[in-house]
């Protein structure tokens, strides 16, 4: 899930699983379930009657650290949110509701932690089944992506092809809360209660400015939307409209959907024409300690220490730098990173997911 500011946070559209060592707040995602399993104008014509969420206040209060009753809670929220300038009736209208979400709730209070290595989590996520859908989806949106996208923004497109990949199924699994919903829940709930407000009242400003209609405004229980998963503040800050309807739409419209994550990539440090790393040979007397992201050194270096890429070559360009990572340790599948995948670890906070994504586009693009 993508977040402006530490941009892994991406969501939890169904249920999910994460790596033992991923630390977005929201990384618990369904990735594995997804890999296992594998119109408003602009303005204020959003304005239409919204499909209200009335869900049945639980027997037992569900709000956590919330205080006060909901009702008086919104009444809050759309004080607040007029005051900042958003428009009454708009307002209004996006809550429309009359509880917490219990769905929400339970999702937010129940997640299921797998302590997975890196073997048995490529193994759920790159699959041949993914790589297969992702070839043939690549295949039908190529043209879009090249000449619409990629000629804004200098970007490998296996990048793109395996975020869109990771984060939706290629655009089959996007979510099913309404996202307002979602967020007043999990503001209320008070477990997170700041973070989950400051998003809420980005989703009413990106509803106010008229870019989707509150009814198609859908993602995740923890508020992460469309195709991309984002959350709405780094939608406000990466969404883009690459089709022309003056509308920035990462539900439906593939050009904004492109366009979004490779400008999230673009923004995030992607480096033009680099790749993002390679797998490669360590031998297993390096020790652990001097792996990891934070442990770059000349490729040069790795050399001298008997890192060599995959069938025994030396590396053509000794001066470059470079980290190695070796997630289960000697005996396992390394692999050297570069500073592109930087740049993908911050659309998720996670070296297994950033992984993921670079092996996945190569498979694809």
């Amino acid at each position: 899930m993508a977040m402006a500011a530490a941009p892994g946070c991406k969501s939890d559209i169904e249920t999910g699983a994460r790596p033992w060592h991923s630390i977005g707040m929201l990384v618990r995602r369904r990735l594995l379930h997804a890999a296992a399993a594998s119109i408003a104008g602009a303005g204020a014509s959003w304005l239409l009657p919204a499909r209200a969420a009335h869900h049945h206040a639980p027997a037992t209060p569900a709000t956590g650290g919330g205080t006060g009753d909901y009702a008086t809670f919104l009444a809050t929220v759309r004080r607040d949110a007029i005051r900042q300038g958003l428009t009454a009736d708009a307002v209004t209208r996006a809550l429309d509701l009359s509880a917490p979400n219990p769905q929400v709730i339970q999702r937010d209070r129940t997640q299921p932690e797998f302590h997975l290595t890196w073997a048995q989590y490529r193994d759920r996520v790159v699959t041949q089944r993914k790589i297969a859908d992702g070839r043939a989806a690549f295949a039908q949106q190529r043209a879009i992506l090249e000449q619409q996208v990629l000629t804004r923004y200098d970007v490998a497109p296996g990048a793109v092809m395996g975020i869109w990949g990771l984060e939706s199924a290629y655009g089959a699994l996007t979510g099913k809360f309404a996202v307002v919903d979602a967020l007043c829940t999990l503001a209320f709930e008070g477990r997170r209660a700041k973070f989950f407000h400051d998003e809420l009242f980005h989703a009413l400003s990106i509803l106010n400015a008229g870019d989707i209609a509150p009814d198609l405004m859908t993602g995740s229980y923890a508020g992460a939307m469309g195709q991309p998963q984002f959350m709405p503040s780094a939608y406000l800050k990466y969404a883009v409209d690459i089709d022309g309807d003056g509308r920035r739409d990462i539900w439906h419209s593939v050009p904004d959907i492109f366009g979004s994550i490779t400008n999230y990539l673009a923004g995030s440090g992607w480096v033009g024409g680099e790749s993002w790393g390679q797998q490669v040979i360590v031998p297993d007397t390096v020790a652990q300690s001097m792996l990891g992201r934070t442990q770059t050194r000349t490729l040069a270096e790795w050399m001298a220490m008997g890192v060599r890429q995959m069938g025994g070559a030396p590396f053509d360009r000794p001066a470059d730098t470079g980290a190695v990572l070796r997630p289960d340790g000697p005996g396992g599948e390394a692999f050297m990173v570069y500073r592109n995948f930087a740049a993908i670890r911050r659309y998720n906070p996670s070296d297994f997911y950033a992984l993921a994504v670079g092996l996945l586009g190569n498979e694809i693009a």
